[in-house]
Formats: structure tokens, C-alpha cells, sequence
């Protein structure tokens, strides 16, 4: 394994970060069309480690290291979407078929050294700390999301799962580029449990999240199907539910089972699996992701 101190030194300048909100949705799109999107440390590691034996490393092996990290997914699935000629009938849904399809050199080719998160935010320590909640939240929705779809026999199992981990990704940049408005609205929320995300993203951001996900997955052009189960403001399909109440799960059981919120979301989650409540809640504590 490559030791930290072998990557190349990434200088530790000052870093513009936003601190007043952009106008509107349209002016969000075209500053993240342009923005830097850094990978977690680890990542960055991994990818030298591998790229030093390059000859040896097989799709499998790089797909598993992409996907740990939602960053570097996102990155990725939007650079091959720009390699997609006009026409293709097939898209490529998922990490590794999408690896399958471009190869490992190619990668390797276009991804060298990656910038990092933990460099971005080197002195905005509590902006980390939020990153890292987020992380933890989106790998426990993605725990859930596969779960559930497995139990009602979905066929796009490996999609919905990707979904519910990217599900985020608008916030993690926003912890990425706009700390201090990110670290607004988590205080604000602490302050008062009962405000809303999407009032408080309206408020300190001038947008919802949601608009910027979806925004910014149809400007990078990612798969329809991932586009599709991952918006959540039309959630009358199942997969889309999948997704939907997976994420609010990880988000109401993130320091425990004692959220007012969770009977309700046992509920719902009882209707989507076709069982009743009482079934459903011993499910969800069945298949609950260990502590990170």
C-alpha cells in the first residue's frame, strides 16, 4: 500500500470557498459545471497504489475502490457519459460496466492524482467533520436501499443502490465549496429540529438540493435509469420510493432508533415491502448496517 507521505505534496494555499449564496438554480449549475470535484484521501491513495501496478489491475479491483467513494463516482460516470457517442441505444448503469466498457488504462489515462477533500478543507475542520456525517448517512442509505430492493425482487438492484449513495452528492459538494452556508444551515437545524431541509436550503442557498442533483445529473448526462430512481419529487414509481425512504431511514436513524420520525417511516417502508409494520421494523433492525 502506498504510504501518504509518498504522494506528491499538495500545496496548501488559501482556497476560495463561497460564502454569499449564487442567484439561483441556473447560476449553482454553471459554478458546479466548472468546480474542482475532489475524492477522499483514502481514494487518492488507492488510485496511485493501483496506477503503480496498472498491468495487474482488473475492472473488478478499480470499480471497488470508485465506488466506496460518491465523489469520485459522480466524476467518473460523468466523464464517461462525455466518451458516449450519439446514438448508443445501451448506457452503461453502473461503475463497472461502464469500466468494462473504457477499460483501466484509459482511466488511469484521464484520472491522474487526484485533488482531495481533506486537502480542500484543511482548514475548515467542522466542514470535514459535516462531509463525514454525510458519508457515513449515504453509505447506511445505500445499505438500506439494496435491502429493500432485494426483498421486493428488483431487477435494477445495483442501480437503486447507487442511487440512494449518490443521493447526497449536491449536498457534499456544497460542504466541498460553501462551508460556512453548509455549516449555517446544520446549525440552524440543531437549533430547531423542526424546520425542514428543503425551507432551510431555500433560505441560506436559494435553492433545494434536490433541484441541484437532478440539475446537474442531466447536465453531466448520467445514465436516464439513475436520473430517473433518483428523483425524489416523483416518487410514485417503486423504485423511486425505494430510494426515497431509504435515504430519510439513514437520515432519522443516524445516533439511534429514537427519532419521532421513524414510525412513519416504518409505515411507509411496511407498504413497500407488503408487510406489516411490526414486520417491517424487525426487517429494518435485521438488516442494519454495523457502526462505521
Amino acid at each position: 500500500m502506498t504510504d501518504p507521505t509518498d504522494l506528491p505534496a499538495t500545496p496548501q494555499a488559501p482556497i476560495a470557498y463561497l460564502t454569499e449564496p449564487l442567484k439561483d438554480l441556473a447560476a449553482w449549475v454553471r459554478y458546479f459545471s466548472e468546480a474542482e470535484i475532489p475524492v477522499l484521501a483514502d481514494t487518492a491513495i488507492a488510485l496511485e497504489d493501483l496506477r503503480a501496478r496498472e498491468d495487474d489491475v482488473d475492472p473488478g479491483m478499480l470499480a471497488a475502490v470508485i465506488e466506496a467513494d460518491p465523489l469520485l463516482t459522480i466524476k467518473f460516470m460523468a466523464h464517461v457519459a462525455t466518451k458516449r457517442r450519439p446514438g448508443d441505444v445501451t448506457e452503461t448503469e453502473t461503475v463497472m460496466s461502464s469500466l468494462v466498457m473504457t477499460g483501466v488504462a484509459p482511466f488511469f489515462r484521464n484520472f491522474g492524482p487526484q485533488p482531495t477533500v481533506e486537502d480542500r478543507l484543511h482548514d475548515q475542520p467542522e466542514a470535514l467533520e459535516g462531509l463525514r456525517e454525510i458519508l457515513l448517512r449515504g453509505s447506511r442509505a445505500a445499505h438500506f436501499a439494496m435491502a429493500f430492493a432485494v426483498h421486493r425482487g428488483d431487477t435494477d438492484v445495483a442501480v437503486i443502490h447507487q442511487a440512494a449513495y449518490l443521493h447526497d452528492f449536491a449536498e457534499m459538494l456544497m460542504w466541498c465549496h460553501a462551508p460556512t452556508l453548509a455549516l449555517d444551515i446544520r446549525a440552524k437545524q440543531q437549533a430547531n429540529t423542526t424546520l425542514r431541509s428543503a425551507n432551510l436550503q431555500r433560505f441560506v442557498y436559494n435553492i433545494e438540493l434536490d433541484d441541484l442533483r437532478q440539475a446537474l445529473m442531466k447536465l453531466w448526462h448520467l445514465p436516464a435509469l439513475l436520473v430517473r430512481i433518483s428523483d425524489g419529487k416523483h416518487p410514485d414509481h417503486p423504485s423511486v420510493r425505494n430510494v426515497v425512504l431509504a435515504v430519510r431511514l439513514a437520515r432519522h436513524t443516524a445516533h439511534g432508533w429514537d427519532n419521532a420520525a421513524i414510525p412513519d417511516d416504518v409505515d411507509e417502508i411496511a407498504q413497500l415491502l407488503n408487510a406489516l409494520p411490526r414486520v417491517a421494523l424487525a426487517f429494518l433492525r435485521k438488516v442494519e448496517p454495523p457502526p462505521s
